[in-house]
């Protein structure tokens, strides 16, 4: 599924082919992680609108639970909202996630406008997932409804297309 973009991406959001742009966020007060550090890799980008809604919660913590999938493609994972990283930290602890979670928070939705997934009427990152290849260009991404999970299904698909890993795994979600 290299190269193909979901149905439900609207004309605003990257499309595939198109070069990310590169960022750098909070993961925590004192540190910063970005696109950059995944070059020569696959990364994966999860835009997620907040931190403890049950839906958030519950596509984070399936994300955590096929790490060892994304782990296997050798692709990296950032979780992304407007919410602050004391915000992120606690919901980490609680979930069990440990992957970065970036605080697109001051300027708020800054990274979320350059992919084209912040929703300026309830001021919160849209549901959005992209897969990024190895020099940065967008191969594959996915705007799904606030309320629906998205699951990892088309993400391990489109890393399926990157890598050329022939994975055998049955369906996640």
């Amino acid at each position: 599924m290299s190269g193909s973009v979901s149905q439900s991406v609207p004309p605003t959001v990257l499309q595939a082919g198109q070069r990310a742009p590169d960022f750098e966020l909070p993961d925590a007060p004192d540190h910063r992680t970005g696109t950059t550090q995944f070059r020569g890799r696959p990364a994966v980008l999860a835009f997620y609108p907040a931190d403890w809604s049950p839906v958030c919660g519950d596509q984070m913590a399936l994300y955590q639970a096929v790490m060892p999938e994304f782990e296997r493609y050798n692709a990296g994972v950032l979780g992304i909202s407007v919410d602050n990283v004391w915000s992120h930290r606690a919901f980490a602890e609680d979930r069990g996630i440990t992957f970065p979670l970036l605080a697109d928070f001051e300027p708020k939705g800054e990274v979320a406008r350059q992919y084209g997934v912040y929703d300026e009427q309830s001021g919160v990152c849209q549901r959005a997932l992209f897969v990024l290849d190895g020099e940065g260009m967008v191969a594959w991404s996915q705007v799904a409804p606030s309320g629906i999970n998205p699951g990892a299904d088309g993400i391990l698909n489109a890393l399926d297309g990157l890598t050329g890993i022939d994975s055998g795994r049955r369906p996640v979600l």
